[in-house]
């Protein structure tokens, strides 16, 4: 099969959905269920343009459904060969030594949000406005990257954080979502939200011990990893939107009138 414009299209799609969701995909292309029922089953803006941009090939160049489903399950395999093969670093904050080289969490965090080309999942413990940063993720939303930002609340923290509630460091930004662990839904009173994490594309996760603050991307002794392929940044990517759809992670509105204008 040699068909540049539906290549591209599975191609993209492939990408996006990453190649557990994309052999599904090719299953409901397969029994012959339309556009508008594949894309409900991935309810993202995105994913749906991309799937809704594989039936348009399908139909404009004629192709048969089981020729589409084979051609996405063997561009899923061979996406699948190539998550397996992960690189793994480690990551830093604070003091330097000779000799070793490291990456600083400051660096490899804006590099992740500045690479996101469609998702962009991030969860902090405390977080304050750190401008780099800020501008990073104001850019990606900007591109139209759908970023989510899981922060701790001041209620959740019993106690323990001190000035604005962590969701105050986002409060200048349109575009981005936030959410939070309700205090209701855990199972223990002493339970916190103390995940420190970036995952891109489910393709780079950046997992650490630093906040989504200045003194925890710069100044502390803080350290991390940076994955790059793999099944660990789209395994998180699916936990983190599991948690999301089963309700233990909610959308946390911020008021309108603490906005930035």
């Amino acid at each position: 099969m040699s068909n540049p414009r539906f290549e591209a299209a599975a191609a993209s799609a492939v990408a996006v959905l990453g190649p557990q969701r994309a052999r599904t995909l090719a299953a409901l292309i397969e029994q012959g269920r339309g556009p508008e029922y594949a894309a409900a089953e991935f309810p993202s803006p995105r994913t749906s343009g991309e799937i809704r941009e594989v039936y348009r090939t399908i139909r404009a160049e004629d192709i048969p459904g089981a020729l589409a489903a084979a051609y996405l399950r063997g561009l899923s395999a061979a996406w699948s060969d190539r998550r397996d093969q992960a690189e793994v670093r480690t990551v830093w904050s604070g003091p330097s030594t000779p000799g070793v080289p490291v990456r600083s969490t400051a660096r490899v965090l804006t590099e992740v949000v500045r690479k996101a080309r469609t998702e962009l999942l991030a969860m902090t413990y405390s977080a304050r406005p750190y401008r780099p940063l800020l501008q990073a993720l104001a850019d990606a939303t900007a591109r139209g990257v759908e970023v989510h930002v899981v922060v701790e609340t001041r209620e959740g923290a019993g106690g323990l954080l001190d000035g604005p509630e962590p969701a105050a460091a986002f409060r200048s930004m349109s575009g981005l979502r936030l959410w939070h662990w309700p205090v209701d839904r855990r199972e223990h009173r002493s339970a916190r939200q103390h995940a420190k994490l970036a995952v891109a594309d489910r393709r780079v996760l950046f997992l650490g011990s630093a906040n989504l603050t200045e003194s925890g991307v710069r100044r502390n002794l803080e350290a991390g990893v940076v994955v790059r392929g793999g099944t660990a940044p789209e395994r998180a990517a699916e936990h983190i939107r599991a948690l999301m759809r089963q309700g233990t992670l909610q959308p946390l509105p911020f008021p309108e009138s603490s906005r930035t204008r």
